[in-house]
């Protein structure tokens, strides 16, 4: 496995970058957060982004996309991570139009993925119920109701959910509350009696939302896979979605990084540069190694998801490596940007700041260090 991009990857990030800086810098985040934007992301940049292909990278060509693969997606995501772009790449194109792909009949793909593709169509993905990523622990419940099924339960941590078109919902239809049997994923209106959806301002200035269902019918043709058997199909979305945010934090982690040492090479005190205190350097060299090894891991999640040879065991344990290596060294990074800053990077008028609210965030969301470490355990018979 080559841990490093080929000429199109390369092409693609280099188009990616100049995108994103010029179209959607941290500035375009600063707006949104101080606006109060009712939809939390740009609208006009969004179907830019559909223009370039971005929400098409990772679907099928018989859908409408580009079949450019994970490997195209991932490095799409590492460049907005550098710009902190808020937008539905991940609610919608990483989770939503992956959960569809996976696991939805031919008749769904055909009227869901060419939407998602033109950037018509936004997705939300309800899988937690509480602070903690628990993907089998869950109380939400789809009962049959003749042919179709009631929905009750509650969601949280759900991105894009005041704004999606359609949610898609991890529910139980049979099995102990704690089993991977039973599980069973649903295509739901957001605008069907019985859902409840509430806004929640996250600190990094992301859109996520509460959702309550009260008996919400759902039709049984938005059943998505088979009844009862979702778990497996959901651990693939799920390895493929953590591998794509940690992606996007790799992104971060960097732009935090050249920052900080750009700031290290202007700012004097007692008459030097601080880039010349020793301590400082080691610091930096400490981060440098750390952000190699985030690179390594990134790359060889992202290429074993467009390897056809890559056993699911395989994905699963790069994609909690990743993810459990990002969300450490992100926050390493972003604390370690905010000290070398000094009293000013603890202040708005800097955008470092932006940085170590993401980090936080990005961490928890589907599974922090801990989970992770703990299921690369597990995976490897621990």
């Amino acid at each position: 496995m080559a841990l490093v991009l080929n000429e199109d990857q390369q092409l693609l990030k280099d188009s990616a970058k100049s995108f994103c800086q010029q179209n959607a810098p941290v500035s375009q985040l600063r707006r949104l957060r101080d606006s109060d934007d009712a939809k939390g992301f740009d609208a006009d940049t969004w179907q830019q982004m559909a223009a370039l292909g971005w929400a098409g990278m990772a679907i099928p060509e018989e859908y409408g996309g580009y079949g450019f693969g994970y490997g195209g997606l991932g490095v799409v995501l590492e460049e907005t991570g550098r710009s902190l772009i808020s937008s539905p790449l991940i609610p919608t194109v990483l989770l939503g139009a992956s959960t569809i792909n996976e696991l939805g009949s031919e008749r769904q793909k055909l009227e869901l993925l060419p939407k998602i593709v033109e950037g018509e169509l936004l997705l939300a993905m309800a899988i937690d119920e509480t602070t903690f990523h628990a993907p089998t622990k869950f109380n939400t419940t789809a009962t049959k109701s003749g042919e179709n099924f009631k929905l009750n339960g509650s969601k949280t941590f759900v991105l894009d959910g005041h704004i999606a078109n359609k949610l898609i919902v991890v529910a139980r239809t049979s099995g102990e509350s704690d089993s991977a049997k039973g599980i069973s994923l649903f295509l739901v209106d957001p605008a069907s009696p019985g859902v409840e959806i509430s806004r929640t301002h996250m600190v990094d200035s992301r859109n996520s939302s509460k959702i309550t269902f009260t008996d919400v019918e759902v039709f049984a043709d938005n059943l998505l896979g088979d009844e009862g058997n979702g778990f497996a199909g959901l651990t693939r979305v799920l390895d493929r979605a953590c591998i794509g945010l940690a992606a996007e934090m790799l992104g971060g982690i960097q732009e935090v990084f050249d920052r900080t040492l750009e700031y290290l090479k202007q700012r004097e005190q007692f008459g030097v540069l601080i880039g010349s205190f020793q301590g400082l350097q080691h610091r930096a060299a400490s981060m440098y190694s750390e952000i190699e090894l985030c690179k390594s891991a990134v790359i060889a999640a992202l290429s074993a998801l467009d390897d056809e040879h890559s056993t699911e065991k395989e994905i699963s344990i790069l994609a909690s490596v990743a993810k459990a290596k990002l969300s450490e060294v992100y926050c390493l990074v972003s604390n370690e940007g905010i000290q070398m800053h000094g009293g000013i990077g603890m202040t708005d008028e800097f955008d470092i700041g932006f940085f170590i609210k993401r980090a936080r965030v990005a961490q928890q969301f589907l599974g922090d260090v801990g989970f992770h470490r703990q299921r690369y355990a597990s995976l490897n018979g621990f």
